[in-house]
């Protein structure tokens, strides 16, 4: 089939792992970049042999030349970014978190409907291999009907060498890393009726939360807890795992810290080892987060040639990005959300 033509708009630090990745996927190659930094831009071109190099986004849209774009950039400039590509009718897909206000989210799926093309939000951490072991086990049955579930992130690692901005946000972990977490929930247990939360800021150097816990109601009727902490001192430092407990009507289920997959049930116990890939270009502890990042964008690529529908759509994302402002909400007033009534 066709090669499909992509260009990166933002070439900051995540970027790059994106670039890594397309290099890898199957289908598609990066034609163009775009940064307003000319010194970054210069770096990732000369990386990736980029000969298309633009300061301006509405100049590389004006030359096209593109079958989709990768917004890589703040959550700042993500609806101008997607509205423009609605404009010249190119597929895209937008670095989470997706906008600023559920309302510029909302605004941003329908101009792509309009458009008549395909959104999708780069929410990758329910591509990571271990996540998706899980979701299997639970397909499988291994378990019977999940009553009960606990998703689990908490690390002391220092984020805010690498992205000293996120120090700088009112809001922090939340919207940075919760909203993954909250994303994971969502995938294995199903949508979210309602959301109780609570925060704390532990760090004094930072402004906003780096302490969350999130109680979910599903509408299938199982309770979730959601937890996350930049401020967790453990012996052995877990980032960037997510841990998963999963307690069902036949058994249990347990993703524990060196991805470790134990599931209990009549049968007895079963443990298997469910380790990311370390891809050529990867390096640890993060290869399980860029092992995802491949298997995203090859998603991406995959479902965009079929025409099909892609599994974390801007439409779909407004569910978890829901649960995000819910989950603030509720911080700050101590009541339950209900989240029928924020989508609306």
């Amino acid at each position: 089939m066709t090669e499909l033509k992509g260009a990166l708009i933002g070439c900051g630090f995540f970027a790059i792992n994106q670039m890594h990745a397309w290099n890898d996927v199957e289908g598609a190659r990066i034609v163009a970049i775009c940064d307003r930094d000319p010194e970054r831009l210069k770096v990732v071109g000369e990386q990736f042999a980029i000969a298309r190099r633009y300061s301006d986004a509405a100049e590389l849209f004006a030359d096209g030349g593109i079958d989709f774009v990768d917004i890589a950039t703040t959550v700042q400039s993500h609806r101008e970014l997607v509205e423009i590509a609605a404009k010249h009718k190119v597929p895209a897909i937008c670095q989470k978190p997706f906008a600023k206000t559920l309302a510029d989210a909302k605004a941003m799926v329908e101009a792509c409907r309009d458009a008549g093309v395909p959104l999708m939000v780069h929410e990758n951490f329910r591509w990571q291999a271990p996540i998706q072991a899980v979701r299997k086990a639970l397909d499988d049955g291994a378990i019977g009907t999940p009553f009960w579930g606990r998703f689990s992130f908490r690390s002391g690692y220092d984020v805010f060498s690498g992205q000293p901005y996120l120090a700088e946000g009112e809001r922090f972990i939340i919207e940075d890393l919760g909203i993954h977490t909250l994303d994971i929930a969502r995938y294995i247990l199903g949508d979210v009726s309602a959301v109780t939360a609570r925060t704390k800021r532990v760090n004094p150097r930072i402004k906003g939360e780096d302490v969350a816990t999130i109680l979910l109601d599903h509408e299938s009727g199982v309770t979730s807890v959601v937890d996350v902490s930049y401020a967790t001192k453990l012996p052995t430092e877990p980032f960037p795992e997510t841990l998963v407990e999963l307690d069902g009507s036949d058994g249990s289920l347990r993703l524990f810290q060196g991805y470790r997959l134990e599931v209990t049930n009549s049968l007895g116990s079963t443990s298997a080892d469910v380790s990311p890939k370390l891809l050529s270009w990867a390096s640890r502890p993060w290869h399980n987060v860029q092992e995802s990042v491949h298997a995203i964008q090859q998603h991406w690529v995959d479902q965009l040639k079929r025409g099909a529908k892609h599994s974390t759509s801007g439409e779909d994302n407004l569910k978890t990005f829901a649960l995000v402002e819910a989950a603030y909400e509720s911080a700050a007033t101590g009541r339950t959300v209900d989240i029928e009534a924020a989508l609306r």
